[in-house]
């Protein structure tokens, strides 16, 4: 395997969910493509790490000029509830159920496979928004794997350190335990915020 196809085959099995056959598949791919596709999709990467940013308030990636995202930004959503979920596509999800209204906190990883979690920037962060806030409930919704369940664990642990916290519930009925939120559909997560506790 030569020197380029090797590299750039190791790059494509970092990502998430890409192994390395799969990365093999991306890169003869590209191999037998028009150079412009490479050229395109190398110039959307430097588009993407010049232009978006995350939010100094929930850090989702956003391409606005402000230091909020929509969602922070937006004055018609109810401040007083926070939903911390693990990542991006998390958010994501609940947003497209258009069943909750609150703000947002993305943590950024489970417990083992972040290294250094307990020491985040991010959990920092979460103990300054909830004290400086007048949150009246946190939603941890968290996927309930055994990796998620070690982070909800280190949040509510976080949370409680706190002189002054608000209400805290988790997700209940409609996740399935060892689900993943990000695939869950609309009646699912509308039960599992109904349901919550």
């Amino acid at each position: 395997m030569s020197g380029s196809i090797k590299k750039l085959q190791d790059l494509f099995a970092q990502f998430p969910t890409v192994g390395r056959r799969t990365a093999s598949r991306f890169v003869f791919y590209l191999i037998h493509q028009p150079k412009q596709t490479s050229d395109e999709l190398v110039a959307a990467i430097n588009d993407l790490k010049k232009s978006v940013k995350l939010c100094e308030w929930c850090f989702n990636p956003h391409e606005t000029g402000n230091n909020l995202c929509p969602i922070c930004a937006d004055s018609s959503r109810n401040k007083q509830q926070l939903c911390i979920v693990e990542k991006e596509a998390d958010l994501l999800t609940i947003e497209a159920s258009k069943r909750y209204k609150g703000l947002y906190f993305i943590v950024g990883g489970t417990l083992p496979a972040q290294a250094g979690l307990p020491d985040s920037p991010r959990l920092s962060e979460l103990k300054k928004r909830v004290s400086n806030n007048t949150l009246q409930e946190i939603i941890i919704a968290i996927n309930s794997t055994p990796d998620g369940k070690a982070t909800i664990a280190l949040v509510e642990r976080t949370l409680k350190e706190l002189p002054k916290i608000p209400k805290i519930t988790r997700l209940a009925q409609g996740i399935p335990v060892g689900g993943e939120l990000e695939y869950a559909d609309e009646e699912t997560l509308e039960g599992a915020f109904e349901g919550r506790r």
